[in-house]
């Protein structure tokens, strides 16, 4: 299979689907103070339970992922989407006709919200690459 897609271009959105699933949402200040998995300290402050994990999420990076795939043109999305299934396993590699047909199916705005809201995006298109012998190792480094 020749993709119509930039290898380059499938790069950056696995590193960008790779920055976003590594974000940890900050805990809602107004969420139950009785939850027992709370690691809130002795004297009631709440000072303990800080975690430096826990930050403000960075939303460029959702926005920058979003607007990188509403980028693609039709068919380009629509190969995204049938890569990703084809890595999460929805469709074998010898299935690719029929992933691309149901993926070019899907309206620009479902399939965008489907890669978004897909958990494991990153590995998924890294595996749906690979199956078609495709690897994002050496792209974009200078030699």
């Amino acid at each position: 299979m020749d993709l119509l897609t930039p290898l380059e271009t499938l790069c950056r959105i696995i590193i960008r689907a790779r920055e976003n699933e590594a974000q940890v949402p900050a805990q809602d200040p107004d969420e139950d103070a009785d939850n027992v998995d709370d690691f809130d300290d002795e004297d009631g402050t709440g000072a303990g339970g800080l975690s430096s994990l826990e930050d403000e999420l960075n939303t460029g990076v959702e926005e920058e992922l979003r607007a990188t795939l509403d980028d693609l043109a039709d068919d380009q999305l629509s190969e995204t989407l049938a890569l990703a299934w084809v890595g999460r396993g929805t469709y074998d590699v010898s299935e690719w006709d029929d992933a691309y047909a149901e993926a070019t199916d899907t309206d620009p705005e479902s399939a965008i919200d489907e890669l978004m809201d897909m958990p494991l995006l990153a590995s998924h298109l890294e595996a749906g690459l690979a199956a078609f012998d495709y690897s994002c190792d050496g792209v974009g480094q200078l030699d």
